[in-house]
């Protein structure tokens, strides 16, 4: 019963999620999941790592097809996420959690630059609202 109200909860969210709001969902997201893998791994529970992994690896591909190329940032974020999708597979195949945690800190850093840039965009907004 309360599983389903958290799921209900957490539906409800992404529902009415800006698209700048579901991608911080996501980054947050696949850091998660490398968390898990990278957790997994330790424990030496493949199964559960390449699950997690896989997730993640998803994820960064999702933001790969999602790029607008047309944007000079989109060519520099394409060759990254490409970069960390294969740290994942080979530190998946090779269970080396190094290469995980490379593409874990990159993705922490894209996280935190979008979370900083919607945090200026909500301000410019607001400042203008006021103008």
């Amino acid at each position: 019963m309360i599983n389903n109200k958290a799921e209900a909860y957490k539906r409800q969210q992404i529902m009415t999620a800006t698209p700048e709001a579901l991608t911080l969902m996501l980054y947050n997201g696949c850091l998660k999941f490398m968390q898990e893998g990278l957790d997994a791994m330790e424990k030496k529970d493949f199964e559960k790592t390449n699950t997690a992994l896989q997730k993640a690896q998803a994820i960064i591909s999702e933001f790969q097809v999602t790029l607008d190329m047309k944007y000079d940032i989109s060519h520099q974020l394409f060759p990254l996420y490409e970069y960390c999708y294969n740290r994942l597979v080979e530190g998946n195949m090779k269970s080396d959690p190094e290469k995980v945690v490379e593409a874990q800190g990159i993705i922490r850093e894209l996280r935190d630059a979008w979370a900083q840039a919607m945090k200026i965009a909500r301000a410019e907004k607001a400042n203008s609202d006021r103008a």
